[in-house]
Order: C-alpha cells, then sequence, then structure tokens
C-alpha cells in the first residue's frame, strides 16, 4: 500500500509539473490555464477566470470563431529580490485559456477585474 501511495505521489508531481512548469520570458508559450466558471441565462452569459495576482494590463481578451481567448502574464513575485524558492505551487509566468461559448451571438460588457477574477458578461443579441 505504500508503494502505491509513493507511485501515486510521483505521477502527481510529474502531472503538475508538465502542466504548471514556470515560465522563462514574457515571450513564451503559455505555461498554465486559468480554471474558468461559466454561468448561463437566458439573456446573458458570465464567465470569470481566476487569475490572482495577475493586473489588467497583463491580460488580454480575445474573441475566435465561437471562443474567448483569455492571455496574459502573472509574474513571479519577488523576482528581483535574491530569495531562494523553497516552494512553488502557484503557477506564474504565460498563461492561456480558451473558452469555448454556447451557440448564438454575444455583445461584450466591458471586462471587470475583481478580487483576483476577470468577469466578462456577455449579452446575448437577437
Amino acid at each position: 500500500m505504500w508503494a502505491e501511495a509513493c507511485d501515486l505521489i510521483d505521477r502527481a508531481e510529474r502531472l503538475h509539473s508538465r502542466f504548471f512548469h514556470l515560465a522563462t520570458s514574457p515571450r513564451a508559450r503559455a505555461s498554465w490555464a486559468p480554471p474558468v466558471d461559466m454561468f448561463e441565462g437566458e439573456r446573458e452569459v458570465v464567465i470569470v477566470v481566476a487569475m490572482p495576482g495577475v493586473t489588467s494590463d497583463r491580460v488580454e481578451v480575445v474573441h475566435e470563431a465561437g471562443a474567448l481567448v483569455v492571455r496574459g502574464e502573472r509574474p513571479l513575485p519577488f523576482a528581483r529580490q535574491s530569495l531562494a524558492v523553497r516552494q512553488l505551487e502557484i503557477p506564474y509566468g504565460a498563461f492561456e485559456r480558451r473558452i469555448p461559448l454556447p451557440n448564438g451571438r454575444f455583445d461584450a460588457a466591458t471586462p471587470e477585474l475583481t478580487q483576483g477574477c476577470l468577469v466578462l458578461r456577455l449579452r446575448r443579441i437577437g
């Protein structure tokens, strides 16, 4: 049983490092995807993208066919200080998330960045 537990921990660490590796440059390809919640009503769709520590000047929202793409960068804090990293679980670096939209046409309100989340409100047209 102990060997199985160790194997599970090892697999989890490999998956974690595969999906949350630290980006070394702002131009690096996306190294993580922020979690998303989507709420749909008759008149609107509300999308909440969790990205604590990301400022609005580091986020881009692009509309593509049938989807929204949210991309940006979450900088590593304390990068200019000479601190050794002892534990790193929160993802940093470039991120991107493609969010498929429900069928229909939408008019987007101005994105809001509040309490570490990007809130996108899409009003249904027609």
